[in-house]
């Protein structure tokens, strides 16, 4: 139904109201409202209307209406409004729809629900059209409460069954400032071309002041048609972004293994970002064989669950394994310069592993025996030979170093899935390059990396 015909709509329904002696036409002027709120305000009333245009006979009122006589149209409020249910804040009290003075100076709410030029009011086109189309429940925001009585006294002049109502708390952001559509992060097109899921998106807001007892955050479009309540948390809500890129990546994992569509969309914003990025130069033998698109693949399914967020940040956090380095010498670790050489000179034995068992086992076995040489083996000339006696210690040394000598020292995936993915030849000249860059870092060079294994 098109605007034109829902003003109809409106129409035909006030005047059943205007009938049943449930609305009546206000004539009043804007500067006579005025001054009526402010006689009000100074003697501390609400500004609420003083009924002066209620005692208008139906003939009276139709007569003016019909020479176009500039009007509202008011919805009579009771006295006070009968309490209601409320599904999430339950009984909710009675509130007063009229405000009580000194003789004379009574008030009444009397909401509008048509507007001088004709068109409605929310109070009413909320009520009409939710009724026309048959909404069983309205689930809104807590500001809304104080209007719910008078949508409630609208059904029931016009003889209808309400909705059910359920007021949930507003979305906050960090600051506890109400979050406006105009924020970027709620800004369902840049999540769109970022390739934020639509069921993740989903999975997100369904959360959002939802209580449940499920013992997992993560939920599937039919999951939350079959577990979704009622059960909200009273009270607003801070809305973590955090969390949808964390159930981005879970939803990743899952289509991953269902080989979804839109894990192709992913696969085809993530190629094309590769290769528009004047940063990376695809390194050609990482590809062994393979398309890139074949490669963002294989990489895609080593992220964790909460790793993957959006194809951009995904290609920001990788671009060290296509092939682009910072050319930073030395920022690989705190530890001491002597013990760098040490670690990258055996972390050269790796490459005794040939080609045909490179695989993540094989490769752990062998970086085992590494650490163990190393402790096994005198150093008399370390400036710190108990370092190199303790296991944990040379393990996670050697770990920091393959780490920013293969790719640039960035988080990613664990390291021997990573060198896996590589291929031998790879990572065989990174390592060898790293080690000449190690020979060019000034002594007083202090620097810091990552530490992950």
């Amino acid at each position: 139904m098109g605007l034109t015909d829902r003003t109809a709509l409106y129409k035909e329904h006030v005047a059943k109201l205007l009938k049943s002696r449930h609305a009546y036409r206000c004539f009043c002027t804007q500067e006579r409202l005025d001054s009526l709120a402010r006689e009000r305000n100074k003697l501390g009333l609400s500004t609420y209307y003083d009924r002066t245009c209620l005692s208008i006979t139906e003939e009276e009122s139709d007569e003016r209406a019909h020479h176009a006589e500039p009007h509202v149209v008011r919805l009579v409020t009771p006295a006070q409004y009968p309490e209601y249910k409320d599904l999430v804040y339950g009984l909710v009290g009675k509130l007063k729809g009229q405000r009580l003075g000194l003789p004379n100076q009574n008030g009444f709410e009397d909401p509008v629900l048509i507007k001088s030029d004709g068109s409605p009011t929310y109070h009413l086109a909320n009520v009409v059209d939710d009724h026309h189309m048959k909404i069983t429940h309205v689930i809104r925001g807590v500001e809304w409460m104080p209007s719910t009585p008078k949508h409630l006294e609208l059904y029931k002049a016009f003889g209808w069954e309400p909705p059910a109502f359920a007021h949930v708390g507003l979305l906050q952001d960090s600051n506890h400032q109400k979050l406006s559509k105009r924020d970027l992060n709620m800004d369902l097109e840049k999540m769109k071309m970022n390739g934020i899921l639509p069921e993740a998106l989903m999975n997100f807001v369904a959360l959002l002041g939802w209580s449940h007892s499920m013992g997992s955050d993560f939920f599937t479009l039919h999951q939350l048609i079959d577990n979704f309540s009622m059960k909200f948390t009273k009270g607003n809500v801070v809305v973590n972004f955090g969390k949808l890129n964390y159930l981005q990546g879970l939803h990743i994992r899952k289509y991953l293994v269902e080989q979804n569509e839109y894990v192709e969309r992913i696969l085809d914003q993530i190629v094309t970002l590769i290769q528009e990025d004047s940063k990376i130069v695809i390194d050609p033998e990482i590809l062994n064989g393979r398309t890139l698109r074949e490669f963002v693949m294989a990489l895609l399914r080593l992220e964790t669950s909460s790793s993957f967020t959006t194809a951009s940040t995904f290609v920001e956090r990788h671009r060290p394994i296509f092939g682009y380095r910072q050319k930073e010498p030395g920022r690989a670790t705190t530890r001491p310069r002597h013990e760098l050489f040490l670690i990258a000179e055996a972390a050269q034995q790796i490459g005794d592993v040939p080609t045909d068992k490179w695989s993540v086992a094989v490769l752990k076995s062998r970086v085992a025996s590494i650490v163990q040489d190393i402790v096994q083996k005198d150093n008399p000339n370390s400036e710190n030979a108990e370092n190199l006696k303790d296991p944990k210690y040379v393990n996670n040394t050697l770990f920091e170093w393959l780490r920013w000598a293969i790719v640039d020292g960035k988080h990613g995936p664990s390291m021997f899935d990573t060198i896996e993915l590589l291929g031998r030849d790879t990572t065989l000249r990174r390592l060898e390059a790293a080690k000449l860059e190690l020979s060019i870092i000034p002594k007083e060079d202090s620097v810091s990396s990552s530490k992950k294994i």
